[in-house]
């Protein structure tokens, strides 16, 4: 079994799926690091670490949504 692993892993296709997950997971987390100067996680207890993520992912959802609706709506401001 371990060889199996060993070679779907080596494999041309289990490398492209690598690359793609590690893609894909940078993009949200580098967003928040680097665009929106979140750099480390300041709580202590994992209840409070999972908190302070769920709140920056939260708000990076919403910006999202919101500035989806005013590129589809125009700037809501305008009226």
């Amino acid at each position: 079994m371990y060889q199996e692993v060993q070679d779907n892993l080596e494999s041309i296709h289990g490398a492209l799926l690598r690359m793609n997950r590690s893609i894909q997971a940078e993009g949200t987390f580098g967003i928040m690091k680097h665009d929106r100067w979140y750099k480390r996680i300041v709580r202590k207890r994992i209840d409070s670490v999972k908190a302070e993520l769920y709140l920056v992912a939260l708000g990076y959802n919403l910006r999202k949504y919101i500035t989806k609706i005013m590129a589809l709506h125009g700037n809501l401001g305008d009226e």
